[in-house]
């Protein structure tokens, strides 16, 4: 009867236990603001005590990154509690009571949003970027907790409170320089959609001797990628001999850090050599509340950037630097995000641009959307067969070797908030692409927790972003203005799965009639984001943007320049 008694009792305690579950009490003094705020409360729970936990919130390393807990709040009045409790969604634990029990460094921050008041009449509560680049860990203005270290486990009685008593100061202003110069315009098309006052921006690298040739004008190389901190790559002075050298986990590297700084010196002495032609370089700044950049297009739910960024800012930048201002003399190229930003730059604005050089693009054929294909898969997540169920892997090495499966992507970010506003990659897909769904925010591709396709919504982004298949949808139209100008290169081992995408399109290319006579190369084991040099190495090809398809470019900018062009007075 003892030992009975004992088991019975032993099992109560535990049932207690596990109903003790720890939960977090998050609030802000009236010293950070007195008036009420809105916006997603993100709890991290993380085991590495040297960082910062909002530090090394890592998506492209997502076994780097600590537990995340998301919470949204709307008119939280200062002193009051957002309660973390087991309805928080959380990643990669689904509820806060499946944290190992441990010793923790813990932190809440709370990301800002604001009310948005569209033209269209909806309403919506989104994070405006505040010059960071669409990023919650250093948004100016967010307010975080000290980290606590504390241990974590069963035995908790009451939330643990973290007071969100830090804010994130500004960003200071870039500084113009004799070779970089910083564009910042009020976008008429975009302040009329969003109802508020909309900049977009650019960096503007100069030729050598810019202002010592009045009557030069030049062609415009149109630089796309995520938001620019500056001109990417480009160091006047010679490489720091003090640098402390770091080692790269992407491309296996001691000291990349200084190979960095040597490739930007290096790229500096070829720009103003004297055999060097001279050209306008610019990276574009259009951050948004979804994401940031736009991916330079015009969407439902972002606006009109495409035509913001070709009709209003381009033309105001090749007239401040004296641009030629012909579709012959302007090139776009890019990796990543950029890489299908450049393609499509030059398919929505053919007459536009005299080649698109695209690096390691996000999909460009919907039917292998990363692994996806959307027109006929009906789960995002898992493969379904008979009586297993597979996980479909989202990031991997050149070696095939996985780090995080398409759930674990995609509950990552919905941790960081729901309603496309996480700032991640699958949310700003869903954000350009999709639809205005029924609440005002972007009408979801897959349910964000099951993984379900809506096949409405893929059958709306076939139509209006599919590239692949609105190059042969329209080829009768678009062939004669897009012939000779699609390049295309993508590693065989990128990391995000972005090459099947790119076998696709370049079985559609190949089978257009008249012959598109561009190219698609891939790069050997090559992970994100080779661009095409098959001689150097991806960890340093990728630094040569900017003067690598210069052989291309030239015999285009021959080719294609009307008769009387300017061809010489930017060959100074």
């Amino acid at each position: 009867m003892k030992a009975v008694a004992l088991w019975i009792a032993l099992l109560a305690s535990t049932v207690c236990g596990a109903q003790q579950a720890t939960s977090f009490a998050v609030s802000f003094p009236a010293a950070r603001s007195s008036t009420p705020l809105s916006g997603r409360v993100i709890l991290l729970i993380s085991r590495d005590m040297q960082r910062e936990p909002r530090s090394h919130v890592q998506p492209d390393e997502p076994l780097e990154s600590p537990y995340l807990f998301g919470l949204n709040v709307v008119n939280l009045a200062p002193g009051r509690a957002a309660v973390f409790d087991s309805t928080a969604f959380g990643w990669p634990a689904r509820q806060l009571s499946a944290v190992p029990p441990g010793e923790y460094l813990v932190q809440a921050v709370l990301n800002r949003y604001e009310p948005h008041h569209l033209a269209d009449g909806r309403n919506l509560l989104l994070p405006p970027d505040k010059g960071e680049g669409q990023s919650w860990t250093r948004k100016p203005g967010n307010l975080y907790s000290k980290p606590i270290r504390m241990s974590l486990g069963r035995g908790h009685v009451g939330p643990i409170t973290l007071l969100l008593d830090q804010e994130i100061a500004p960003i200071a202003a870039k500084q113009d320089s004799e070779f970089i110069r910083h564009v910042r315009i009020r976008s008429e098309l975009l302040s009329r959609f969003w109802g508020r006052d909309v900049y977009i921006g650019a960096h503007v690298l100069l030729p050598k001797d810019f202002d010592k040739h009045p009557q030069a004008h030049f062609p415009l190389m149109v630089f796309h990628g995520h938001y620019p901190d500056d001109i990417s790559g480009f160091r006047t002075i010679p490489p720091d001999e003090h640098l402390k050298p770091d080692y790269s986990q992407r491309f296996h590297l001691a000291g990349y850090n200084r190979i960095q700084q040597q490739e930007a010196y290096a790229f500096y002495r070829k720009w103003i050599a004297a055999d060097f032609p001279r050209f306008l370089v610019i990276e574009i700044e259009h951050a948004n509340p979804y994401f940031d950049d736009s991916y330079a297009v015009n969407s439902a739910n972002l606006g009109p950037y495409g035509d913001a960024i070709n009709k209003e800012l381009i033309p105001e930048i090749e007239k401040r630097f004296r641009g030629i201002g012909a579709g012959w003399a302007r090139f776009t190229y890019g990796g990543s995000t950029g890489g299908w930003e450049a393609l499509a730059t030059q398919v929505f604005y053919p007459d536009m641009y005299n080649g698109a050089f695209a690096a390691c693009p996000d999909p460009i054929d919907f039917r292998a959307y990363t692994l996806i294909n959307l027109y006929e898969d009906a789960n995002a997540y898992t493969l379904k067969g008979e009586a297993s169920s597979v996980e479909r892997p989202a990031l991997k090495n050149y070696l095939g070797e996985v780090f995080a499966t398409q759930r674990d992507a995609n509950y990552m970010e919905l941790a960081q908030g729901d309603h496309s506003r996480s700032g991640g990659q699958y949310d700003i897909w869903q954000a350009v692409f999709s639809p205005v769904g029924a609440d005002g925010y972007p009408k979801p591709i897959f349910d964000k927790v099951t993984g379900v396709i809506d096949q409405t919504v893929a059958a709306y982004w076939r139509e209006h972003f599919d590239l692949s298949h609105i190059i042969a949808r329209d080829w009768a139209t678009l062939g004669p203005k897009l012939e000779g100008k699609i390049h295309i290169y993508v590693g065989s081992g990128d990391n995000y799965y972005l090459t099947d995408s790119v076998y696709f399109a370049q079985e559609r290319l190949e089978a257009l009639r008249p012959e598109y006579k561009g190219s698609v190369a891939y790069g050997d084991r090559a992970e994100h984001c080779w661009n095409g040099d098959p001689k150097a190495a991806n960890a340093y090809s990728r630094l040569h943007y900017n003067y690598q398809y210069l052989p291309v470019i030239l015999e285009r900018v021959k080719a294609a320049a009307p008769p009387g062009a300017d061809l010489t007075s930017w060959r100074y």
